[in-house]
């Protein structure tokens, strides 16, 4: 249960990086915003009271779960432009 905040997050951040067109700062923006929003994940699920080491856990999902997000995003949308010709 407390995975879902960092899930959450990852799935916005890669929402939010999908429309970056430069290739540089899209990936930029996803180191970024995984470290930011990963520690706010920690925080508001109340990790950090326990241990910093939940940061290296909740950092990295909310990473993967964004490039996850971005990559099926941008085949839907090929795969649409695709079946629209």
């Amino acid at each position: 249960m407390g995975e879902i905040l960092p899930i959450s997050a990852g799935i916005l951040v890669g929402l939010i990086c999908w429309r970056i067109a430069s290739v540089r700062l899209r990936t930029a923006a996803l180191v970024v915003l995984s470290v930011l929003f990963g520690a706010l994940a920690s925080l508001l699920n109340g990790e950090l009271a326990l241990s910093w080491g939940f940061l290296l856990i909740d950092i990295p999902l909310v990473f993967l779960v964004a490039v996850g997000t971005s990559l099926l995003v941008s085949r839907l949308v090929s795969a649409r432009q695709t079946a629209r010709r």
